[in-house]
């Protein structure tokens, strides 16, 4: 085989290589999106949920990197929505143009704090919350650095026996994921229920006072209130605007707080 020829068949194979090549992101700062439904969005898509930022990614249920856009979680895909995860990233990036930000959806529709553990198995979804959880996280963390949780979560720890434990599970939550992900300075965010879930249910309420109590406890974590949003029509589920606005709220906390280790 001549040079020439040998030179047009490594270019032939180069540009068919290129042809099939999927986008790699580049290097992320990576946030673990988990909890339950309000986490994982119930909110009906909009076209502005759909419209993708260049900075912004997303691990599939493949766990692949693609553009982010709602809906991102697929816990129990009838019913999957818009949740403040997109918002959150969208807020982050117009802070800190050079960021690149990949979120990680990992939230499950129903899912108590006690399937948040090694080995526990939910049925509805026939998942491994917390298990499922780690695995995606560790494959991501092959693509960039873990820079926050975002836990909102506890709708369904909202009853007597339940709300009185829910402080030391939360703690036992948060060492568990910071010591299996290296991640021990990692900012813990979380997010307190709607009013609406309170004014039915007042257990939610002492699930509120203690995640504003917690942080007291939890190192590097912070609780963003859900004061005034409102929900889709049943009373349980943030709709489209209010799931947006809380996942400013967490952008906010994050940008007022300089938790993040880049220049904006």
């Amino acid at each position: 085989m001549t040079r020439v020829v040998k030179t047009a068949f490594f270019a032939l194979i180069v540009g068919i290589t290129l042809a099939f090549r999927q986008d790699v992101p580049p290097r992320l700062h990576l946030f673990l999106l988990i909890g339950q439904s309000n986490m994982a969005g119930r909110g009906v898509p909009e076209a502005e949920d759909q419209q993708p930022n260049p900075h912004v990614w997303m691990l599939t249920k493949e766990q692949t990197w693609v553009p982010a856009r709602d809906p991102m979680h697929f816990d129990k895909p009838a019913v999957i929505g818009v949740g403040p995860g997109l918002s959150f990233a969208k807020k982050l990036a117009a802070a800190y143009p050079n960021l690149n930000i990949g979120l990680v959806p990992c939230a499950v529709g129903g899912s108590g704090i006690d399937v948040w553990k090694p080995g526990a198995y939910y049925e509805p979804t026939k998942s491994y919350p917390y298990d499922d959880a780690l695995r995606r996280a560790r494959k991501a963390l092959e693509n960039g650095q873990l820079a926050g949780f975002i836990w909102h979560q506890g709708e369904s720890d909202s009853t007597p026996d339940k709300a009185k434990v829910y402080e030391d599970k939360l703690v036992d939550l948060v060492q568990r994921f910071r010591t299996e992900l290296n991640a021990p300075d990692v900012p813990f965010m979380m997010g307190t229920l709607g009013d609406f879930v309170v004014s039915r249910n007042l257990d939610a309420g002492t699930i509120n006072q203690t995640l504003q109590r917690v942080t007291r406890r939890i190192p590097n974590s912070y609780c963003v209130l859900a004061t005034g949003l409102v929900h889709k029509g049943d009373s349980t589920h943030f709709d489209t605007p209010s799931a947006r606005t809380l996942g400013q709220r967490y952008a906010e906390v994050f940008i007022q707080k300089k938790l993040l280790k880049t220049r904006p």
